[in-house]
């Protein structure tokens, strides 16, 4: 039976919701806070920004929440809303109430934020295990979607190579020592400068927070079909989490109107080593897309 997350004790939540208020100080823009209620729980989503350009959510990556988006939310918020929800059923001011037993129902959860926001289309963007959640609403929740950027999905287009998952249980076999992060993120985000405040909340909540609701999947070639709305996949080139030719290869020939874009260079941390190469190259894909019809 799925089960819910949640805080291990009340001391992990104190913990964690401190380290969230001191990371609240990196959000660059006037922003108002609300919890929408859903059939799996209260959803915190922060909104900034203002203009006649179709809105955009953001879907954060594991162990993280909404604010991560802080280095790139002042452009993508230049001509329009932005929406950073901290996703159900991971660390955050989220709280989930009722489990997600299928794929399905994350679907159903997104629409349900989307009508509590009062939102009927929007472009939706999510990074890591983000994308994962993001490719979800665009398979079952597809006439809400104007666009899809996906940033470093792993698992979702390729499998992980067999060395890369054995490296990674290794790494989680160790613990969360500030040594071991330090090394983990050296590994698989080389170049990649994550912040102080970030990295406590990060890892207050990985020590503190049992996450229940899944892990990315290969998508088939007829999932993949199915996502018919424009597309933008984004890859560092020296990423881990993905076979990036075959990911590429797999998108041309299955995704309808799917684009991939390679930063050599970078790796799965390439939100924190080019914020404002990828932000920009989100707002150029939606701006071209606001009232995409593409079906």
């Amino acid at each position: 039976m799925a089960k819910v997350g949640e805080f291990r004790n009340d001391e992990a939540r104190e913990n964690y919701l401190r380290a969230y208020d001191a990371m609240e100080a990196l959000w660059p823009l006037p922003a108002t806070q609300v919890d929408i209620q859903t059939s799996f729980g209260p959803t915190h989503v922060r909104r900034s920004g203002s203009g006649p350009g179709t809105p955009i959510v953001l879907l954060h990556q594991f162990g993280g929440n909404g604010l991560v988006w802080h280095n790139v939310v002042e452009e993508l918020a230049g001509d329009r809303v932005v929406y950073a929800p901290d996703t159900i059923g991971t660390a955050g001011r989220s709280i989930q109430t009722a489990p997600l037993n299928g794929e399905a129902d994350f679907g159903a959860w997104f629409e349900e934020m989307l009508n509590g926001l009062g939102l009927e289309r929007v472009h939706l963007a999510g990074y890591s295990h983000g994308s994962w959640h993001a490719a979800l609403a665009a398979l079952h929740a597809s006439g809400r979607v104007a666009s899809l950027t996906l940033i470093e999905p792993g698992g979702v287009f390729t499998r992980p190579k067999l060395g890369v998952l054995l490296k990674m249980i290794w790494f989680g076999m160790r613990g969360k020592s500030d040594e071991n992060m330090r090394e983990t993120m050296a590994w698989l985000s080389p170049g990649a400068v994550v912040g102080d405040l970030e990295s406590a909340c990060g890892k207050v909540a990985l020590d503190g927070y049992r996450m229940r609701i899944g892990w990315a999947r290969m998508l088939k070639d007829a999932e993949l079909r199915s996502i018919t709305v424009p597309t933008l996949v984004i890859f560092g080139g020296d990423t881990l989490v993905a076979d990036t030719g075959l990911a590429t290869r797999r998108i041309a020939a299955n995704v309808p109107h799917g684009t991939t874009e390679i930063y050599p260079g970078t790796a799965h941390g390439i939100l924190y080593q080019i914020p404002d190469r990828i932000s920009r190259r989100i707002l150029t894909f939606v701006q071209q897309h606001d009232r995409s019809e593409v079906r």
